[in-house]
């Protein structure tokens, strides 16, 4: 049975200390998500970028045209997203919000998530999958990066297979691809990670 793991108070973390110095601070867009993009040929949409943190992810995807909304559950870590957005120039709409408990009603074309999933409870995790589905329109993207079975270790994330994954959201998603990968930041070595692609699967008329 895997044991529950404990995460920080995240609006504590996010108050007490500089985004730059967190373990999973990296200034531009994710490697994987680059190359995904550009691979699946995904033209500027609609874009959430679950559990910003930093915002770093949303201010590069608005960069490059997309229509990013970025949301966190942490206050703090909102506010110093907005004021780095402001700051280099560009316009993403910063909001608080809980994945598990989710205010939006929009749908959106792709979801990125780089860390959020993976510090959710088992428990949890039916109810981040619905979520998902329901704030994807028909036939979007989900780019989900999460620690892998490879990181060694028990602390922090919970760490994933790529069966795990196929297994936990193939009922809702057409998993395209899950590949071995590492988190950019700022731990030496770098974290063994898991990078995976997953179409909203579309709803069969009755």
């Amino acid at each position: 049975m895997t044991r529950q793991r404990e995460f920080p108070d995240w609006e504590k973390r996010y108050r007490e200390e500089e985004v730059e110095g967190m373990p999973w601070y990296h200034p531009d867009l994710d490697r994987d998500f680059d190359r995904a993009i550009e691979a699946l040929n995904i033209a500027p949409g609609r874009v959430l970028d679950l559990g910003t943190g930093p915002g770093t992810q949303a201010i590069a995807m608005a960069k490059r045209g997309f229509d990013v909304t970025a949301t966190d559950v942490s206050e703090t870590a909102v506010e110093k997203a907005r004021l780095r957005a402001k700051s280099e120039g560009v316009e993403v709409e910063f909001l608080q919000d809980d994945i598990l408990e989710s205010r939006l009603e929009k749908t959106f074309d792709l979801i990125l998530d780089r860390g959020c999933f993976h510090v959710l409870e088992p428990t949890d995790r039916g109810r981040y999958i619905e979520t998902v589905h329901r704030l994807l329109a028909e036939g979007g993207l989900l780019f989900l990066k999460c620690f892998s079975r490879l990181e060694p270790g028990e602390e922090g994330p919970y760490r994933f297979s790529p069966a795990e994954i196929r297994r936990l959201f193939e009922s809702s998603f057409d998993v395209l691809s899950v590949s071995d990968s590492v988190f950019q930041g700022n731990r030496e070595p770098s974290p063994k990670a898991l990078f995976s692609t997953m179409r909203r699967r579309r709803m069969r008329p009755r």
